[in-house]
């Protein structure tokens, strides 16, 4: 009933009429002659890109992509799922400011989110109403630069994905391009220069209504510890649109790269440069260097970027094996974080049942698989499902504490009597334990797969 309610409420809000009226939105004044005449007739001097981004079907897509986003709320508490009675009583105001150019984002919310390999990484949270806003900006805009970007970008990009950018960069190195020059921009967002990206819109978009509210977006400032701070560079990570002005930022590079003739491929601020040998290498690093920091106004992170065989670099989670016919394979730091993100899942502390803790584990794992699974190795994931069930006869084990709960809870799973008693008085630890003829015997895979557990592996091993 909520959901059918939610969708009454965003037809009735996304009309394509603007009452006289309508209510304010809170802190608008009463609407002027100018905007009167704005909102009446689509504007004649310049392109109606914002009567685009108004259009009905493409706010109810924008609404639709920030509620299966999710997200936490902005600086004023709102709920995605509050966005919708918010619209149905103050959309005509909020498209007659959009339509007027005098639309007002609010600050973003900062948050910090720890990186895996350390330190944290600075997301800011715009509120529900200014991430629908966006959305609805992202899409006419994206519909009309996407083409004109270059074939080598594959990040933030409609029909294009990660594991493309991989499978292209396999196919350089195994057509002799067996040196890579992998380049880390430094807190990439954080550091584009507002105008020169203002610049770069400016030159594909003559809608100055489009202009004023993306320049809006990016100043709108910071809210931290109650305090509004302003920005003065960067495209804060959290919004719908900083991914696509961050493409554009970075189209200036991917032109330079291509009219180089360079073999490359960019996923978002990730890049890599194939080449076919180190001295190559280390020329075109500090050439192309040179270019990032005096045209694009940025910086190249010296001590993570490096002129290093592929198999010695991670790209996007991955990397690939030394053979001359590479294969992908999952990077070293994917494989330690993945682990210890299952033993977090698995610690026989948590006072959960085998269950409930399979079933959480389950979820992790089908994502997980969903992206890594597209290894060219494995061996790998047949040792990690073992290693994940093992895990699970662990945490059994540990829950059954005591040797003669132990002994009957291997009798009622089917062991014989003699294995049972001398698994149950076993001085070993659970981790051995688990991988006991016993313990095996009693929670089979077939066990673990009756619960849901996927295995990353597609063919089923016997252990």
């Amino acid at each position: 009933m909520g959901d059918k309610r939610q969708k009454n409420q965003l037809r009735l809000a996304f009309s394509e009429e603007v009452r006289s009226e309508a209510p304010k939105a809170p802190g608008e004044g009463s609407e002027t002659p100018t905007a009167k005449r704005m909102i009446e007739s689509p504007a004649k001097n310049h392109e109606p890109l914002m009567e685009e981004v108004c259009e009905r079907e493409n706010c109810l897509q924008a609404y639709k992509r920030v509620k299966s986003n999710k997200g936490s709320p902005g600086i004023d508490g709102m709920t995605v799922e509050q966005l919708p009675g918010y619209l149905k009583e103050h959309w005509p105001a909020i498209r007659e400011q959009l339509l007027s150019g005098t639309y007002r984002p609010q600050p973003v919310r900062r948050v910090e989110i720890p990186k895996p390999d350390g330190g944290v990484r600075q997301l800011g949270i715009p509120t529900v109403l200014d991430r629908m806003v966006q959305q609805a900006v992202m899409q006419v805009l994206q519909g009309r630069w996407d083409a004109g970007f270059s074939e080598h970008s594959h990040g933030f990009r409609p029909g294009r994905s990660a594991h493309q950018a991989i499978a292209k960069a396999q196919k350089y190195v195994a057509k002799g391009r067996r040196w890579v020059v992998d380049l880390d921009l430094e807190k990439f967002f954080d550091r584009v220069n507002h105008d020169r990206l203002m610049a770069a819109v400016a030159r594909r978009v003559a809608d100055k209504r489009m202009l004023k509210l993306i320049r809006a977006f990016l100043t709108a400032g910071v809210m931290e510890n109650g305090l509004v701070g302003p920005v003065e560079e960067g495209t804060p990570q959290g919004g719908p649109l900083s991914p696509l002005l961050s493409n554009l930022v970075l189209d200036e590079l991917d032109r330079e790269l291509e009219r180089r003739k360079h073999c490359f491929v960019r996923y978002a601020d990730d890049c890599n440069i194939y080449v076919r040998s180190r001295r190559a290498g280390e020329r075109v690093k500090q050439s192309i260097t040179g270019f990032i920091t005096r045209r694009l106004k940025l910086k190249v992170n010296e001590q993570k970027s490096a002129v290093a065989r592929p198999a010695d670099r991670k790209f996007l989670g991955f990397s690939l094996t030394r053979a001359r016919d590479p294969k992908r394979r999952i990077a070293a730091k994917s494989l330690f974080r993945f682990k210890q993100r299952v033993r977090e899942l698995t610690r026989g502390t948590r006072g959960i049942s085998i269950e409930e803790m399979t079933r959480e584990l389950a979820d992790y794992l089908r994502g997980w698989k969903g992206y890594f699974g597209f290894a060219e190795t494995p061996s790998v994931l047949e040792r990690l499902d073992q290693w994940i069930r093992q895990r699970l006869r662990s945490v059994i084990w540990k829950q059954w504490k005591r040797g003669r709960r132990r002994f009957q809870g291997l009798r009622q799973r089917g062991v014989w009597g003699d294995l049972a008693a001398k698994t149950a008085g076993s001085s070993h630890g659970p981790w051995r334990i688990a991988n006991s003829p016993a313990m095996k015997y009693a929670f089979p895979n077939a066990y673990f797969a009756a619960l849901g557990l996927p295995q990353l592996f597609a063919v089923i091993s016997s252990i």
